[in-house]
């Protein structure tokens, strides 16, 4: 695909500011108006904003900058360049496995492009809950709507692929409405990579939007470049210390600081997990215990299907279809709903998610194009035994996260892996694979109700995975409630402001993406009036 034009090539060429890596060596000290930590959804979005307003801004990525030149639908080459722990990063027990990006454009370059607002059930919580008065559908309309005209976001007009068709079908079958995701593409080529990052640039990502308007209005990008920790004092954050590291996040110089970044202000956008980590090596003031606390996953639990047609999950796009028929029909404060999505089949990933070892493994992948998935992501933070997890630090001062997964949250898995196998059977599958180390395929449906009814819902036993990190730096109308203010601003750091999913104080209920976007595209314009008095718009 390399005949395509690449955006980031041409950028570098024409003088774009980028440190790091190859890109040439760290200064010891740089001083801005404001660093970004972070290049993804909210920092990228941010980033755009405070260069408009004419801001000195510098953007602090850990990862690579990688662009569709790199990008040859491998999962090899794929997952160790562009995610966190070359896509293995798991909880502090091993139970769940986590993909988050690690890149220039953060999860952007790699997620799978299903885009949703904030659902109004989750935004109705958090008014009513925790005094978030201003978090109701029409404040934040037009600032979804400016984010969805600048990346491109509608409702998926094509066909879906078999793999999503299979849910339209089988939820059509029992009743079940289901509807079209909207994605963030311009003239999208269908492949179905969007995992590995998008050969042909069509996928609206931080790394082909807000990132490059952001360098050509003179922003400084440092890649391979770790955000450490901050420098406070007298209530406020003096200076940021780097490292450099290699491309596979090892510091190239263990112990030394590489750059040291004084701003009059500071944005922390690194993602859940990994802001709350920055704020914890900085020993950052947390007079209520929240820094951290309940981070959030959208656990997911997964069923697998053989059909007698081909399914072919990795062509097309990676997920168009959803129902959120099993978060409606109950209380969002009840047992846990969930949101069902059919994701794209890869070898590497299907080979390395799935039950099993030896022949029965070999077996299950001999099916691999007559194989359907679905998935369901469990909506956490809503019930007291669903409080997510803690980000803590490791001895080396790296980030894990300790997720337990409940009997509450396990309950709701194994309503879910029901109702999976009730769709696909009423889809016509042929047998059906709870993804579950207990389970076998079951050729009725009769035979795996009963099944899953009985399988032992433990973590490591049930497969479980996750790639919407949220929470760590709750947001709430309170100091009590939350570790910063609903403009985004820290309680007690005066200069710093946090503008990515770490904000959200629940998980949202839908792939967070764009609820990401509207809010830091919000948060963003605020601090730009604020620094500037200067009013801004995205697009």
């Amino acid at each position: 695909m390399s005949h395509f034009p690449d955006p980031i090539r041409a950028g570098l060429q024409r003088g774009w500011k980028v440190l790091g890596g190859a890109h040439g060596a760290l200064p010891a000290k740089i001083t801005c108006d404001v660093a970004i930590v972070g290049s993804g959804a909210g920092a990228g979005i941010t980033a755009e904003l405070l260069t408009q307003a004419g801001l000195a801004v510098v953007i602090v990525e850990e990862g690579p900058l990688k662009s569709s030149s790199d990008f040859h639908q491998h999962e090899s080459e794929a997952y160790p360049s562009l995610y966190q722990e070359s896509a293995s990063r798991k909880t502090e027990d091993k139970a769940i496995s986590i993909l988050q990006g690690r890149c220039v454009g953060g999860s952007t370059t790699v997620n799978w492009t299903s885009s949703f607002r904030t659902p109004e059930s989750t935004l109705r919580f958090w008014q009513e809950r925790l005094g978030l008065k201003d978090y109701h559908r029409e404040a934040l309309a037009p600032y979804f709507d400016q984010a969805e005209r600048r990346l491109h976001i509608a409702p998926w007009l094509t066909e879906p692929n078999e793999n999503n068709a299979l849910l339209h079908r089988g939820a059509q079958k029992l009743g079940i409405s289901a509807s079209v995701i909207a994605r963030n593409v311009k003239g999208c080529w269908n492949l179905g990579s969007c995992g590995m990052g998008c050969p042909t640039n069509a996928k609206q990502s931080m790394l082909v939007t807000t990132i490059p308007a952001a360098l050509d209005h003179g922003a400084t990008l440092l890649v391979e470049t770790r955000a450490e920790q901050f420098v406070l004092d007298g209530g406020k954050a003096q200076a940021l210390r780097c490292v450099a590291v290699r491309p596979n996040s090892a510091p190239v110089a263990p112990g030394q600081i590489a750059t040291t970044i004084v701003a009059k202000h500071f944005v922390l956008a690194g993602g859940a997990i990994n802001s709350p980590a920055v704020l914890l090596r900085s020993k950052a003031p947390d007079p209520h215990a929240l820094l951290g606390a309940r981070t959030f996953l959208h656990p997911v639990v997964m069923s697998a299907a053989v059909l007698e047609q081909r399914v072919e999950g990795w062509a097309g796009a990676p997920q168009s279809i959803y129902t959120d028929h099993f978060m409606d029909t109950q209380p969002i404060d009840g047992p846990m709903g969930f949101k069902l999505e059919a994701p794209p089949l890869h070898p590497v990933i299907m080979a390395t998610t799935m039950p099993g070892y030896g022949q029965p493994h070999a077996d299950m992948l001999a099916k691999f194009p007559h194989t359907h998935v679905l998935l369901a992501l469990l909506r956490d933070g809503f019930h007291p035994q669903a409080p997510g997890g803690q980000v803590k630090l490791r001895s080396d001062g790296s980030a894990v996260l300790d997720y337990p997964l409940t009997d509450f949250v396990m309950e709701g898995a194994r309503r879910a892996l029901l109702a999976m196998a009730e769709i696909q059977f009423a889809a016509g599958a042929q047998e059906v694979l709870p993804v579950h180390e207990r389970a076998h395929p079951y050729t009725s449906w009769d035979a795996a109700r009963s099944a899953i009814a009985a399988l032992p819902m433990k973590p490591l036993l049930t497969k479980v995975v996750s790639a919407h990190v949220m929470g760590g730096c709750a947001m709430a109308a309170t100091e009590a409630q939350g570790v910063v203010r609903a403009d985004g601003g820290h309680w007690q750091i005066e200069n710093l402001s946090v503008h990515d999913g770490s904000l959200f104080p629940t998980s949202v209920g839908a792939n967070p993406q764009l609820s990401i976007y509207g809010i830091a595209n919000r948060l963003a314009q605020g601090l730009a009036q604020r620094l500037t008095g200067r009013a801004v718009v995205l697009g």
